[in-house]
């Protein structure tokens, strides 16, 4: 894809995420439970990305789940008989929360029949996309990138640079290893933000090699190029297809492709050690529950010995 004119401007109309995945880091919990459906104090971690897709502008949710798994679609229907008792007994901010997902961007179903890898659940939902979208943002339920509003900015950048637009942060050197890892250039890029051009990228790599401090998220903004480079490069370990495989054969191809380095913070809902930093600091910011939060907290660490 070419630099866009100055008068071109990006439409997100579907925001890809991917939620096939068992949740074995979660275990015995997810058995019956998708990991996707664990609350943030009292709001799943789908229904922030819903929200978030939401602020975006974007009016429909490619949701790609596994076989047997279809309660995470199931969560943005409609509940007639329970909002039917809630309105009854008066309880009217709880039935705004009930109905608030059911008047999120549309959730479509896409099912991934096996594992094999985040390009490859990427891919399957370009069938879903009408003929005049050129572009799609990916969310990946596990990130949940503070404060919400990052991919709007990675939109403006997109208008600016053309091409492909990935969310990064800027970690310590030490850390690196846990994450993919971008090999930068300077951008021709004037605005407000922090933007890099991309070269490559390294996955995991130990801290003495790693070609940057910049590591990715999981917020993307692709062009729609992405799904002919997804259907031309081959399996990795597993018989995966991975996305960052897919984005550095479009870099090899002269498309552009840029980061935006976000200020903010992360939170990994995938595994229970990020799960519960999540929760507490949503909890803290609860107008209803942070002021007790806090005072039992304080106990909580004094008796720790913390």
């Amino acid at each position: 894809m070419t630099k866009p004119s100055s008068s071109s401007s990006t439409q997100v109309k579907t925001v890809i995420v991917p939620a096939a995945g068992m949740g074995t880091r979660f275990l015995p919990a997810t058995k019956t439970v998708p990991k996707e459906l664990l609350p943030v104090v009292d709001t799943p971690g789908i229904e922030l990305i819903a929200e978030e897709a939401a602020q975006l502008g974007a009016t429909r949710l490619a949701i790609i789940t596994a076989p047997k798994k279809q309660e995470v679609l199931a969560h943005f229907d409609s509940f007639p008989e329970l909002e039917e008792l809630l309105g009854a007994r008066g309880k009217e901010e709880q039935l705004a929360k009930v109905r608030r997902a059911s008047q999120l961007p549309a959730p479509v179903a896409v099912e991934q029949e096996k594992p094999l890898g985040l390009g490859h659940a990427v891919g399957l939902a370009e069938a879903v996309l009408d003929d005049d979208e050129d572009v799609v943002a990916v969310m990946l339920p596990d990130d949940l990138v503070l404060p919400t509003g990052v991919v709007e900015k990675m939109v403006e950048v997109r208008n600016e640079l053309g091409g492909s637009v990935l969310c990064a942060f800027d970690v310590p050197q030490e850390d690196v290893y846990n994450y993919g890892v971008f090999d930068i250039e300077e951008a021709d890029y004037n605005g407000e933000y922090r933007v890099k051009k991309v070269r490559g990228m390294v996955e995991k790599p130990d801290a003495e090699s790693a070609p940057s401090t910049f590591v990715a998220t999981g917020r993307y903004l692709l062009d729609r190029a992405i799904f002919d480079a997804l259907k031309r490069i081959t399996p990795g370990a597993g018989g995966e297809l991975q996305l960052t495989d897919a984005v550095a054969l479009l870099i090899e191809e002269g498309h552009p492709v840029h980061i935006l380095v976000h200020e903010g913070k992360r939170h990994d809902l995938g595994n229970p050690g990020g799960y519960i930093p999540a929760v507490v600091d949503f909890g803290l910011a609860h107008p209803t529950y942070g002021p007790h939060l806090k005072k039992v907290l304080r106990e909580i660490i004094e008796e720790h010995g913390a």
